[in-house]
């Protein structure tokens, strides 16, 4: 029997993002941003991975990130739910388009900034240290128009200003702060990640890859602010996290596996090495990129994190012939089955031992501190006639997450945090369905918007609550 135990200043949290609970989008002169344009139902997949040219807001269609959970008008009740939960770390984002509602103004909208001092100190007060993501998946419109979004070198600019506002105003609130989030999804899905969509006869990877270098400049850039701006301000890079198995021990399969966790690491290397990895040159190469770069960016990606977070839903598996394999429908990242793991009922791997060989390998490169910001279940709760979720299956799958996640510490991981996605129901960003819950609070509404936003607590949230107490010794 271990002896281990969590340290006692580990970071127990829940998460969610402007964009999937704010809602309030026209309200407080807010902005529209690239993810207010994704509707849900059929054509959601084109938009999100960039296909429609130039989406626009049609009237026949339903906008889960309209509504969403209206945080906006409910995060005092919100908080105080958290903080009944006991949580140590509260994870959101800020929406850029309610600060700077075009992207480039001047100057920013002081009814945002009042939101977020407010949104902040009401965190504070329940003893919750706020960890704030800067772009969230969200992009102002206004710059997509106005410049393609991130494949223009002028959005950094832009960006870096949205940021110093952000430190400067919060200072004294805020100190934990992750640039962009699953900055790895640009790849995968480049309108939901970075605003960013295609003409028809573009070169994809040439537009998605120069669209990352610009954020990678930024990311550098910003990182460089906030410790000028704090010394006390620590900054984190974020990754869609997952291991790539090998299909068989075939040597093919192998090697295509190294292959996609280069591809997959490749933003969060030069994040936290602060250069341009060596396989770059080869990739560039062989996808027919040439990226433009100033001759200052070298010495700009010097700026590095202070620590790697990155969400764990699931392992990923891969074979050198992948369409000779079943694949996981329910992945954003392409994977083929597992046939030795059970999946979700939207189709995820659940490899609770692949969060271990994830922070194994992850500390093993990077050997800076880690931080679990997103690990969770979606699933359909059913509300009981009592008013509560019968959430067994959650409580399940956290436990063992959390089993492997010691595990990967006594290993010797250092690791900051592990934050639950979500701490409440939201929006779901793949699906843009409500019934794919993740939280430890029902809220409700329906894939629909229907629904009285009353918020219910689940049998989990006791169990957390408890998990917490305990310092993950009660599970």
């Amino acid at each position: 029997m271990s002896d281990f135990r969590v340290p006692e200043n580990f970071l127990w949290g829940g998460a969610i993002s402007a964009n999937q609970a704010e809602g309030a989008y026209r309200e407080g002169g807010r902005g529209i941003s690239n993810i207010d344009l994704i509707p849900h139902g059929s054509s959601r997949m084109d938009v999100k991975l960039g296909k429609v040219s130039d989406p626009e807001l049609q009237t026949d269609a339903f906008y889960p990130s309209h509504e969403a959970i209206d945080f906006y008008h409910h995060y005092k009740e919100d908080l105080a739910l958290m903080g009944e939960l006991g949580l140590k770390v509260f994870r959101t984002s800020i929406s850029w388009s309610r600060l700077f509602p075009e992207g480039d103004e001047a100057f920013p909208n002081p009814e945002g900034i009042a939101f977020y001092k407010d949104l902040f100190k009401e965190c504070r007060r329940y003893g919750m240290e706020p960890l704030v993501t800067l772009c969230h998946f969200d992009v102002p419109y206004g710059l997509i128009r106005k410049y393609g979004s991130w494949r223009s070198r002028e959005v950094i600019g832009c960006f870096v200003r949205y940021a110093k506002t952000c430190f400067r105003e919060l200072k004294g609130l805020v100190k934990y702060w992750l640039t962009f989030n699953e900055i790895n999804i640009v790849l995968h899905s480049p309108f939901s990640g970075a605003g960013i969509a295609f003409a028809e006869g573009e070169n994809r990877n040439q537009v998605i890859y120069q669209a990352a270098h610009h954020m990678l400049v930024a990311s550098a850039l910003v990182t460089k602010a906030a410790h000028e701006t704090d010394p006390e301000n620590k900054v984190g890079c974020m990754l869609a996290g997952g291991s790539f198995y090998p299909y068989s021990c075939n040597p093919e399969d192998v090697w295509e596996s190294v292959k996609k966790e280069q591809e997959n690491l490749f933003f969060i290397d030069v994040q936290v090495r602060g250069h341009y990895p060596s396989y770059a040159k080869k990739l560039f190469r062989e996808k027919g990129i040439c990226l433009n770069m100033e001759p200052e960016d070298s010495d700009i990606l010097k700026n590095t994190v202070d620590f790697m977070s990155f969400s764990y839903y699931s392992s990923r598996c891969v074979a050198a012939d992948m369409a000779d394999k079943m694949s996981n429908e329910g992945n954003v990242v392409k994977s083929v089955k597992n046939p030795w793991l059970k999946t979700s009922q939207w189709g995820w791997a659940i490899d609770p031992l692949g969060l271990r060989i994830t922070m194994n390998q992850l500390y093993d490169r990077y050997q800076k501190p880690l931080f679990i910001v997103e690990n969770g279940l979606g699933a359909r709760d059913v509300l009981t006639p009592e008013g509560t979720v019968e959430d067994d299956y959650r409580i399940d799958y956290l436990k063992k997450h959390i089993e492997a996640m010691k595990l990967a510490m006594e290993d010797g991981v250092e690791l900051m945090g592990y934050i639950v996605w979500s701490c409440i129901d939201l929006v779901s960003a793949s699906t843009g369905e409500m019934s794919k819950r993740y939280g430890f609070v029902y809220v409700d509404r329906d894939d629909e918007g229907k629904g009285s936003l009353k918020r219910q607590k689940k049998k989990s949230f006791y169990w957390y609550q408890d998990v917490i107490r305990s310092n993950g010794e009660y599970l």
